[in-house]
């Protein structure tokens, strides 16, 4: 399987399993190896009391894009530590996208960048994670063309 198929596959499982974050009405818009962007429209209940989406939404949706991209290889991977800095407020009906790229990826740890924008192109918030690979594939027995960690 290349490196494509393999990230499609790992994400169309981790999707399927993903309540959270198709609860909170994300859509993955596309993953490859290493990267990942979902998509998510701020809802009324996700109005803060200053009339602006809570934080802890973007970090969310930012977070979810993280973790499709760290996990394109195959191989179990979670959060290690993300920080986020918010630049602008999301607003009721604004349709987020969270943009996450692979900086680095070394032994079990990788760090992540990721972008939320408006649809206008404005940036909302720049998150960081760093990653740790844990024990176990996401499709087993899936070959990666990727160098295994």
């Amino acid at each position: 399987m290349d490196a494509h198929a393999l990230a499609k596959a790992c994400a169309d499982a981790m999707w399927a399993e993903d309540r959270a974050s198709r609860g909170l009405g994300m859509q993955l818009v596309s993953v490859a190896p290493g990267r990942a962007e979902l998509a998510m429209t701020v809802t009324e209940a996700m109005v803060n009391g200053h009339n602006i989406c809570h934080g802890g939404f973007i970090f969310t949706l930012a977070d979810s894009s993280f973790a499709f991209a760290c996990n394109t290889y195959n191989q179990r991977t979670v959060a290690q530590h993300c920080a986020v800095t918010f630049l602008r407020p999301g607003k009721l009906g604004d349709r987020l996208t969270a943009r996450a790229a692979e900086r680095q990826r070394q032994g079990r740890s990788g760090i992540y960048d990721i972008t939320v924008t408006r649809d206008d192109g404005t940036v909302i918030a720049e998150f960081r994670g760093h990653s740790r690979t844990i024990e176990g594939e996401i499709v087993p027995g899936a070959a990666a063309t990727a160098e295994k960690v």
